[in-house]
């Protein structure tokens, strides 16, 4: 299957492409996580999602199709100048919230509400503060994450780091577990209780 044949792409996709390019962006999300998110996201009206790893925002466009009025949308980075652009595409849209923060410590001090989906695109909330992460999704919600198929650009090592994550998950007795070879290798965790 190739993206030509995806006729749904959010309409601002193509433009943050762009600016990808322009930029010189080396590490946009696939455009299948994309549609897995706008799909699951969909599963949920009335909810609250979060996203850690903004990035340039092309995963967040298609979070934010999946979208109905009444849910909110929380997305994090650490890169200023990515924050950035990523506002000027969605500071218009009020159910969105942009922050540009250490993801490790904006999960440490969150008290707000659980969220009903998780898409951990970072190394906080994926390889690190996973307890904290897991604990803040509710019964019924998504644990997402991708890239977990081996990477030609990954440093030496990182496999560990991807099999120790995956054990665990595992072992997690309170979430039932998908692991998909498929796109760059996503997980789909869901909280059981």
């Amino acid at each position: 299957m190739n993206d030509s044949k995806i006729l749904d792409k959010p309409i601002i996709h193509s433009k943050i492409e762009a600016k990808s390019t322009e930029i010189g962006f080396t590490m946009p999300s696939d455009i299948y996580i994309g549609t897995l998110l706008k799909t699951l996201i969909t599963s949920k009206p009335k909810s609250n999602f979060l996203e850690l790893g903004t990035g340039i925002g092309l995963s967040l466009s298609w979070m934010i199709e999946g979208m109905d009025d009444a849910s909110k949308l929380t997305t994090i980075d650490n890169d200023p100048k990515l924050i950035d652009i990523a506002k000027q595409y969605f500071s218009e849209d009020e159910r969105v919230e942009i922050i540009c923060s250490d993801g490790t410590e904006w999960i440490r001090n969150y008290r707000g509400e659980k969220f009903d989906l998780v898409f951990a695109d970072a190394w906080p909330g994926k390889y690190s503060e996973i307890d904290e992460i897991l604990d803040l999704i509710n019964v019924g919600g998504f644990y997402i994450i991708d890239d977990m198929k081996s990477q030609p650009n990954w440093p030496d090592g990182h496999q560990d780091f991807v099999d120790t994550l995956i054990n665990y998950l595992e072992n997690r007795v309170d979430f039932n577990l998908t692991k998909m070879n498929w796109s760059t290798g996503i997980i789909i965790a869901t909280r059981k209780y």
